[in-house]
């Protein structure tokens, strides 16, 4: 009796693993404003509530050996810290795009606290990253997050190998797609950015005793910022649209 119930805790802790190694990069849960304690219960709550659905795999499970307990702790929280980096990069794609919208448009110089880190943030990039996430846990990202952690026990059981190559290359396909779907979404900007510089430039040839990039900045900014006011609800519409589209395991 005692070395069954030894060998379920250590079931669940494998299972707790892979939960926490995806928690641990997941946006907004990871962030340091959130304290490591309410990280830690809520991580032990949910690897609770999915035992009902997971245990009939984890059951069997072979833990007879030191090594191979050590073997799969380390196999679990890799694939854990996998799942959470497929969905922390669309976030990081969308402040580096958020970044990007903000230089272009002349609204970069503005830096502040970050929102999910201490370190400074473009303006623009911490309202659109705080307006994005806020979305995503109001159309209940985190229980996607959580079905495909149940699911990834189908998919890659407790007792298969961490096969590196194809992780990265899933982690590679979705940094590419996060990318193009930024960049498909802050291309307006882009156009704007272009359009307006080269007018500006052929205005400072035509006139070089004027310092027309000065007296245009303004104008530059206004421009950005009103394109801004009537593309946001669009972009992040599309953002979450295109996030909720892809899968952890291709």
């Amino acid at each position: 009796m005692t070395a069954l119930a030894s060998d379920s805790v250590l079931l669940v802790l494998l299972a707790f693993c892979r939960v926490g190694g995806c928690f641990l990069v997941l946006p907004g849960l990871s962030s340091s404003r959130v304290p490591v304690q309410v990280r830690l219960l809520l991580v032990i709550s949910i690897t609770i509530a999915m035992l009902g659905q997971i245990w009939p795999l984890l059951a069997t499970t072979d833990i007879s050996q030191p090594s191979l307990l050590a073997r799969l702790i380390v196999s679990e929280t890799a694939i854990g810290v996998f799942i959470g980096l497929c969905v922390r990069f669309y976030l990081l794609a969308l402040g580096f795009m958020a970044t990007a919208m903000g230089t272009v448009i002349g609204f970069g110089n503005l830096m502040g606290p970050g929102f999910e880190e201490t370190e400074p943030q473009a303006a623009l990039g911490t309202l659109l990253t705080m307006a994005a996430l806020l979305l995503l846990f109001i159309f209940d990202f985190h229980h996607a997050v959580i079905h495909s952690l149940i699911a990834s026990y189908k998919v890659v059981p407790v007792n298969g190998s961490f096969e590196t190559e194809t992780y990265l290359a899933n982690l590679t396909e979705t940094l590419r797609e996060a990318f193009m779907l930024v960049l498909r979404l802050g291309s307006p900007f882009i156009a704007y950015s272009l359009v307006v510089n080269l007018m500006i430039g052929i205005l400072n040839k035509l006139t070089p005793q004027i310092p027309i990039y000065f007296i245009s900045l303004p104008f530059l900014i206004f421009g950005g910022l009103l394109l801004l006011y009537f593309a946001v609800p669009t972009f992040l519409s599309l953002f979450v649209d295109g996030f909720f589209e892809f899968k952890v395991f291709r």
